[in-house]
Parts: C-alpha cells; structure tokens; sequence
C-alpha cells in the first residue's frame, strides 16, 4: 500500500492525488501565514500549518471518487463514519498550544461535530445531505460568529465541519437510495 493509498485512497487516480495534495499544501500556507502575521510563536505557526494541511487537504481528499467508494464501500457503516469524526481532535490541539483559543471553545467545536454526525448517520439516507448542509451552515455560524476564537483562526471551524460533515460522511451521489423512483405527477 503506498502513502497516497494510506492518505487519500487505493486506486486513486493521479488527478486525484495532485490535486488533493495541493490543497493540503495550500492549507498549510493558506493557515500558516496568518498565524506568522498575528505573531504566533513557531509553534503555533506549525501546529496551524500542520491542522490547514490535514483540514484543506482532507475536506478535497474525501470529496474525491476514490475516498468516497473507499470510506462507504459495503460493509462500512455508521460506526465507521461516527469514529473517523471522533478521531479529529484538532480542536483540543489548537486549545493546547493557541493563545486565545480556549478548551471550551475546543470542546464546543468538536462536540458540534460529533453531534451533527450523529444527526447525520441517524435519519434515512435521503435526508443525510440536507441535514449534513444544515448543520455545516449553523455550524459555521456558531464556529465563526458566535464563539471565542483567534482571528487568524476563523477558518478552522468552518474547515473542519466540511471535511467531515460534507466531504466525508456523505456517500457518492446515487450510490444509495432507499426510496421508490420518483413518478412525476401528471399536470391538470
């Protein structure tokens, strides 16, 4: 298994991977610099950078054809969705070494999304993509309006939600349908 199978997906493709490592490299700066000019220590710079490359370059990474048959092939379910959100601790890492980004406003951000996984994996999957949307848009409102975080930080939470909530827990379009196809109904 090689690192872009590990990091992005097997089989993906070199478009893929191009361009889901260049968003991760674009994360990493499009972080970085700002944490730099509001005079953050090197290791704020770098634990910053190091979240904008995991976050910028997995929210493109689980939008790809490669991760989604990967992440919701037969035999995955919610259990599998719910525990790759848990694992993105990055809120408590940031409330670690970031002055100004507090624990509660970690523990409101992860907790966010945690239960907005919930919300997701729990109705049929018709309603999963307008309940993952509503809960990213009020998310993102809630990360960026309503709690404490550093300017240079305000992407974060927005980030975040949509790599998990958007990118990663939503399967291919089509690859599940539970319903009867739609009949139209005649016009009178």
């Amino acid at each position: 298994m090689t690192i872009t199978d590990r990091l992005i997906a097997p089989n993906t493709t070199r478009s893929e991977a191009a361009l889901c490592y260049s968003a991760a490299v674009a994360g990493a700066v499009t972080a970085g610099l700002p944490a730099r000019h509001a005079g953050g220590s090197a290791l704020v710079i770098i634990v910053v950078a190091l979240v904008g490359f995991d976050l910028f370059g997995g929210a493109v990474v689980n939008a790809t054809d490669s991760a989604k048959r990967w992440f919701h092939r037969p035999g995955r379910d919610a259990r599998h969705h719910l525990a790759f959100v848990a694992i993105h601790g990055q809120p408590f890492l940031l409330a670690l070494v970031v002055p100004g980004f507090g624990w509660w406003t970690a523990a409101a951000i992860y907790g966010f999304a945690v239960a907005a996984a919930v919300a997701v994996t729990s109705v049929p999957h018709h309603l999963r993509t307008p309940v993952a949307f509503a809960a990213t848009v009020f998310g993102v409102a809630i990360t960026s309006a309503v709690l404490a975080v550093p300017t240079f930080l305000l992407w974060f939470g927005p980030v975040l939600l949509i790599k998990l909530l958007l990118a990663h827990l939503l399967p291919e379009p089509g690859a599940v349908d539970e319903r009867a196809p739609i009949t139209p109904r005649p016009v009178v």
